[in-house]
């Protein structure tokens, strides 16, 4: 591939690697790096030979947020940055449903769009001395790709309202507590730790994998007895488009030692 490409994509067996590539401006997140990025992820989600994606950052950071070059620019000719945010949104949220694991491998600075597009990636690992923060109150700004809504519900309403009217950032260890941040290594031992968490995401694959994570994100927002229907429902359609006689052989064999070669 291109080097110089806005996002870069390695093939790592099961495991399609896409690297936000703009290290000079810590991967701030521009016009052409977002057609990048949202190109990237919809080949990567229609790939039968990708099992789990990982996002992760070139340089000294995974990302800084929007590009506020380019969002001045924006305010100095008065056009609509609704136009720009709108994409990001809606790019985060096709990544958030993408129907298979997504792996956000963070370093350097976590900030702003940055903590927008790992919260929308179902696991997070870090790198120690990982930086991760809101930050918007402290460019002037509000969010626009789903920090409000995606924030409470990953971290815990305190600590988010913290984060939020503050602009603070803390270490990526603060977030091991609510399972925001699954695990963190340090430099030497970081890239193994990214391959175990995808290596172990990627043995579950399979359509119930994709299943649950769809439901997962069917059923956030309804009440208890409208979701457990629809969990329910689920359950029915994935039975139905499934040989479950020869999956539970399966499990059934090599629970009893039966499977084993």
């Amino acid at each position: 591939g291109d080097p110089g490409a806005p996002v870069l994509v390695e093939q790592r067996g099961e495991v399609r690697w896409l690297r936000l590539n703009r290290p000079r401006r810590r991967n701030a997140i521009d016009p052409a790096l977002l057609s990048a990025l949202d190109a990237a992820v919809a080949a990567a989600a229609t790939d039968p030979d990708t099992a789990v994606v990982v996002l992760a950052g070139t340089g000294t950071s995974f990302c800084a947020g929007a590009d506020l070059r380019h969002l001045r620019s924006v305010a100095a000719t008065g056009a609509d940055p609704l136009d720009f945010l709108g994409r990001v949104s809606a790019c985060l949220d096709r990544i958030e449903r993408v129907g298979k694991p997504v792996v956000a491998a963070v370093h350097g600075h976590v900030v702003a769009g940055g903590l927008e597009l790992a919260l929308v990636c179902d696991v997070v690992v870090a790198r120690e001395g990982t930086l991760i923060g809101d930050g918007h109150v402290r460019n002037g700004l509000l969010p626009a790709a789903g920090s409000s809504v995606r924030l409470p519900r990953r971290v815990g309403e305190p600590l988010a309202r913290w984060l939020a009217l503050t602009g603070g950032l803390l270490p990526a260890e603060a977030f091991t507590a609510s399972g925001f941040v699954h695990a963190v290594a340090p430099a030497d031992r970081f890239d193994e730790l990214v391959a175990a968490t995808a290596g172990r995401l990627a043995r579950a694959a399979g359509p119930a994998q994709t299943g649950f994570k769809n439901l997962l994100y069917d059923v956030r927002d309804l009440p208890a007895g409208p979701a457990l229907a629809a969990e329910l429902d689920a359950f029915g359609a994935h039975w139905a488009a499934t040989d479950m006689t020869a999956a539970l052989d399966r499990f059934l064999g090599a629970a009893t030692g039966e499977g084993r070669r």
